[in-house]
């Protein structure tokens, strides 16, 4: 028992023992153990913590101008062809127009066009006069037919005398008939024949006063020779036409005038110190003072082998690559050489 309170005595705290004085006090140690780890900490946040971004317009513009170049380099097509710098003036031409006209002098009895009406070959335009002419015909067709009819008459006829001179030569031959019968048949029938061979002269020349007044009858119907599209109206019902006269008054050369469409190209003046520059088959694009912004492709047709002394140009024709209903005649446009 006394060991153990002895024991327990030596475990107890003293309070009016004052504390040793050689080691460091459990608070200090804690102290400097916060010190070193905010320390620590302070110096990795310096030299561990990235810096700063940037500003935000310089990774945008990288970017940018990474993701435009690459696609861009992947997919741009061919180059386009650059222009020579060489520009030419000129208009739309149709290199076929016609004024159309009849072949004779007469009355327009009618007109069966209009402007803007588009025609096919043959096509009928216009009618003239025609009554006399009809007239002059069914005279002619009736003298062909008395023709015909009489050669009909002396086919009959000869066919008889013939019947006739054989059968008078038979008897002659058997001393039942004079031989003043034989030669009397015999020049009958040679009359009828050289009467059979004027009459299908006659016939012939009938028939062919026939055609001719029919095909007078036809040059009354004025037709389109090429199909098109009427550009103007130059004649009026009840005018005079005639293709001979200069016009004027109530006369017309000309009932009305035919452009084809298809054969639309530009005339364009370039200078003569330029055309070395400009080779049939060349390329070009062509744009028309009445649609500005409307490119449209082209070639170079043909150069006209002389040259304006005055202006000191030479012309060149151009082509259209492709046809189009708004290209009219006449139209201005501006031509753009391609290199």
């Amino acid at each position: 028992m006394t060991d153990r309170s002895a024991q327990l005595h030596s475990l107890s705290i003293d309070r009016d023992e004052p504390e040793p004085r050689s080691g460091i006090s459990l608070i200090t140690m804690l102290s400097l153990l916060v010190g070193a780890i905010i320390a620590t900490a302070a110096v990795m946040w310096f030299f561990v913590t990235p810096p700063a971004p940037a500003p935000a317009a310089a990774p945008v513009t990288t970017a940018a101008t990474t993701s435009t170049t690459t696609p861009s380099e992947a997919t741009s097509p061919a180059p386009a062809p650059r222009t020579s710098g060489l520009v030419a003036s000129g208009y739309v031409v149709a290199r076929r127009q016609a004024t159309i006209s009849a072949e004779i002098t007469g009355r327009i009895r009618d007109v069966l066009v209009e402007e803007g009406t588009r025609v096919e070959e043959g096509q009928v335009l216009a009618l003239l006069d025609d009554t006399r002419a009809r007239i002059q015909l069914d005279l002619l067709q009736s003298q062909l037919n008395a023709a015909t009819a009489r050669i009909r008459s002396l086919d009959a006829q000869l066919a008889e005398a013939r019947l006739v001179a054989t059968r008078a030569s038979e008897l002659a031959a058997r001393d039942i008939g004079p031989e003043a019968n034989v030669s009397a048949t015999r020049s009958q029938v040679d009359s009828l024949v050289a009467q059979l061979a004027a009459a299908r002269a006659d016939r012939e020349a009938a028939a062919v006063m026939v055609t001719s007044q029919q095909d007078l009858v036809e040059r009354h119907i004025v037709r389109a020779p090429f199909a098109g599209i009427v550009i103007a109206k130059n004649a009026q019902i009840g005018e005079i036409l005639s293709p001979s006269s200069a016009g004027g008054g109530f006369t017309r050369t000309g009932v009305a005038t035919l452009v084809d469409m298809e054969s639309l190209e530009i005339e364009v003046d370039v200078n003569e110190g330029q055309i070395g520059r400009v080779t049939p088959g060349q390329r070009v694009e062509a744009r028309l003072d009445a649609y500005p912004d409307w490119r449209i492709p082209a070639h170079v047709e043909a150069i006209i082998p002389t040259a304006d002394r005055s202006r000191a140009t030479i012309k060149v024709r151009v082509a259209f690559d492709e046809r189009d209903n708004r290209i009219l005649p006449d139209m201005a446009s501006r031509v753009i050489f391609m290199e």
